[in-house]
């Protein structure tokens, strides 16, 4: 007997490195989670480096807001829709 589908709530795993100046990592995670919604969301590091990590079905919202604070690199977002379903890519 197969086990019903489940449906996730926030598709995309979406995680990066912002480079900057005066970066404060509370103030994004509060920005984060009071304009975008998602969830299992970090945001660590300090003054000059932040790593996020974000559950969400709007990356590139998070990924406009982040550049908009610094450089951002070692962008992943990855579907966690189709890894729940063993696709890959």
């Amino acid at each position: 007997m197969a086990l019903p589908e489940q449906t996730l709530e926030f598709r995309y795993d979406t995680q990066l490195l912002i480079e900057g100046e005066d970066l404060d990592e509370d103030d994004i995670f509060d920005y984060i989670s009071q304009h975008f919604a998602g969830d299992c969301l970090l945001a660590v590091g300090d003054e000059d480096l932040i790593k996020i990590h974000y559950h969400t079905n709007e990356p590139w919202q998070v990924l406009k807001y982040c550049r908009s604070l610094g450089e951002i690199y070692d962008i992943v977002v990855e579907d966690m829709d189709r890894q729940a379903r063993g696709l890959h890519g």
